[in-house]
């Protein structure tokens, strides 16, 4: 029986690169709440982009069984592409045209047409600072104007669930600010988040819910606090993550 409360359920996720015997991804097993802010944790190379990767339907698992919405991904991957929004590490825009054109190809893509398209271009311009940059090229756009350009493309279609891989690495302060202050509202309204990132403060202050994985599988999850109070002597999440993970670096 399906909980009505499960946005993501994944079962045994396993996932093996070829060449490699180690596992990206070992057996993992987590559920995500309808309404979630879930912070996906982990240095790099646990397994982190593996998992948004297969979960977007971009990567097929080596084993396991995922379930978004109630629909397989394994089955049913083409309706849950329409119910999914992805926001990626990499800008993905197209340099030579400008904002408005990269939305309106983006929109196309998520099968958006028409006066819909341009009244939701022009509803989600302004709510990220961009309204007088619409007709400008991307390629003359700073780097925290490119990132809250590559959030509205991800968003265009209203996702249900909204995956966001290091949405606010590299850019400044202020747009890392109107980022996460929309991100919280669009929250609010009802859309799930999966979100990943290097900063823990951030995921602190952003995530409803928190796992962390190192070497492909889980070693901490739930709410800040109840980490928290596993956690001994720990004082901050990132206190938390060095102790579960260690201080080595990770290249």
């Amino acid at each position: 029986m399906i909980d009505s409360d499960v946005s993501i359920d994944i079962k045994d996720l396993t996932r093996y690169y070829k060449g490699n015997h180690i596992p990206a991804l070992d057996q993992v097993s987590l559920q995500v709440r309808k309404g979630d802010i879930f912070g996906l944790l982990g240095p790099n190379g646990a397994g982190k982009t593996t998992m948004i990767r297969i979960l977007c339907g971009l990567l097929s698992p080596t084993n396991g069984e995922v379930t978004i919405e109630g629909y397989s991904l394994k089955n049913e991957k083409a309706f849950i592409r329409k119910i999914i929004g992805v926001v990626p590490q990499d800008i993905a825009l197209y340099s030579s045209l400008t904002a408005r054109e990269n939305l309106s190809v983006y929109g196309g893509i998520c099968g958006l047409k028409g006066r819909f398209l341009k009244e939701r271009i022009k509803e989600l311009l302004p709510v990220f600072g961009l309204e007088k940059s619409a007709d400008r090229h991307v390629e003359h756009f700073s780097g925290g104007m490119k990132r809250r350009l590559n959030l509205i493309a991800g968003l265009l279609h209203m996702p249900r669930i909204l995956f966001l891989d290091e949405p606010t690495v590299g850019i400044d302060v202020h747009s890392r600010n109107v980022i996460l202050e929309n991100l919280r509202e669009i929250n609010r309204n009802g859309t799930t988040m999966v979100y990943t990132s290097h900063y823990l403060e951030e995921a602190e202050n952003l995530c409803s819910y928190i796992t962390i994985i190192d070497e492909g599988r889980i070693i901490t999850r739930g709410t800040l606090a109840e980490i928290m109070e596993r956690s001994g002597s720990c004082t901050s999440l990132v206190d938390v993550f060095l102790s579960l993970t260690g201080k080595t670096l990770r290249d």
